[in-house]
């Protein structure tokens, strides 16, 4: 029975030192995060300003 609750013990260890509590990231995956996070950002504005642009075109008829 000791050695069973040794074996649990040494188990549970192993498992908290092979689990991380947060996902880690590696540069390039940061870099590529932030390039995509830039286009999506250029893209919105972009549509923000051809609907500007359309409201004034219609405004103007």
């Amino acid at each position: 029975m000791k050695k069973l609750s040794y074996l649990f013990i040494a188990l549970f260890s192993l498992s908290l030192m092979t689990t991380s509590c947060r996902e880690q990231k590696f540069t390039g995956e940061k870099v590529e995060e932030a390039v995509e996070d830039t286009g999506d950002a250029i893209e919105d504005a972009a549509d923000d300003v051809s609907d500007e642009v359309e409201d004034v075109v219609d405004d103007n008829k």
